[in-house]
């Protein structure tokens, strides 16, 4: 019986160093980075503490002890404050009765495993066979390739980084007309974000295809034991300022014009940090709305992560979600169809 309470003296502690590591990341969102920015990387981890606390929980039932109010309060913090990043299956709008209706589809390629990351030498094909298969109207990649784009001839028109940036590629692809395109090129940096002015039928609305600041996690390698955690810990805490920065520029370019906005990309961050609310302000997260399951666009080490978003303006009405299984780089895509909400006619 000695063994047992010290036993769970240790597993007490670990508990409450795990909850107040959870109550700190609740805060994460509404602290600006450039203030604590060693307390933004919190965000990174929040998947993983809800995990531990859920373990703590059923552990703690187990032995019969009521120190399981810990963790489930905790955790009912984390859903109230921050949110889910598990979402119960929610009904799909028909698209056939939304005649003003489209879609959008966003995938960071990685270059189309240019570089042999995945033994797969038909990755290119799959690539272009689920694009075709599910027909968007508007198809936004992030790191694609100026050689590739011919593969998707189906796409009138079209915006991209332009080539005189020496920046990554980010395209947009459109099957409706682009009235009007730019490039926000982030300083100090190759990644950057594009916009078009894309009209849809009566409607005119700026998309923004964005790719922040990555934290080069590789998921197939061993990153921790690669570097000194002194580093990585530093390299982060850089990222996490760049990534501020950019979701200002972001934001400051967004509030300059009256258009209609969607926003997708690879924001190479999590739902819980302060640069995706930045970004997000009072647009819609389309997997919020219309998704279900973990709506995982990475996968660390097998921790289902959702680092890349489609935002829309509240004067569009999210129809569906879908979220796509298929190995084809180190993200997954993610899809979304919209719809205009009409304005009331006057009386």
């Amino acid at each position: 019986m000695k063994l047992l309470s010290f036993c769970n003296t240790i597993v007490f502690c670990v508990n409450l160093a795990a909850a107040l590591l959870m109550l700190m990341a609740l805060g994460v969102p509404y602290v600006p980075v450039t203030r604590m920015p060693a307390f933004s990387t919190l965000s990174l981890g929040v998947p993983a503490l809800v995990a531990l606390h859920g373990a703590f929980v059923l552990y703690w039932i187990l032995v019969r002890r009521w120190y399981f109010l810990l963790s489930t309060a905790v955790l009912v913090l984390w859903y109230v404050v921050l949110g889910p990043f598990y979402q119960i299956s929610v009904p799909q709008v028909l698209e056939k009765e939304y005649a003003e209706s489209w879609s959008v589809l966003s995938f960071n390629v990685r270059g189309f495993n240019k570089y042999r990351w995945i033994d797969n030498p038909e990755i290119e094909r799959e690539i272009v066979s689920l694009i075709q298969t599910k027909n968007p109207d508007v198809l936004c990649l992030q790191e694609c390739s100026s050689l590739k784009e011919t593969l998707f001839r189906e796409f009138p028109y079209r915006y991209k980084t332009p080539a005189h940036t020496g920046r990554a590629l980010q395209v947009v692809f459109s099957k409706y007309p682009i009235l009007n395109g730019g490039s926000l090129d982030f300083p100090e940096t190759s990644n950057n974000a594009v916009y078009a002015d894309i009209a849809f039928k009566n409607d005119t609305v700026r998309l923004y295809n964005i790719h922040l600041e990555s934290f080069h996690i590789v998921p197939e390698m061993n990153t921790f034991t690669e570097e000194h955690s002194s580093k990585l810990f530093a390299r982060f805490r850089a990222v996490m300022l760049k990534q501020y920065e950019q979701a200002n520029l972001i934001r400051e370019h967004m509030e300059k014009n009256q258009y209609t906005k969607v926003i997708v990309g690879d924001f190479n961050n999590t739902q819980y940090s302060n640069v995706y609310r930045i970004i997000k302000g009072a647009m819609n997260d389309s997997f919020f709305e219309k998704g279900s399951g973990f709506g995982r666009t990475y996968a660390l080490w097998g921790v289902p992560l959702r680092i890349d978003y489609i935002l829309a303006d509240p004067a569009l009405e999210i129809l569906s979600h879908e979220n796509f299984n298929q190995k084809l780089s180190d993200h997954y895509p993610v899809m979304a169809t919209l719809h205009t909400i009409p304005v009331p006619e006057a009386p």
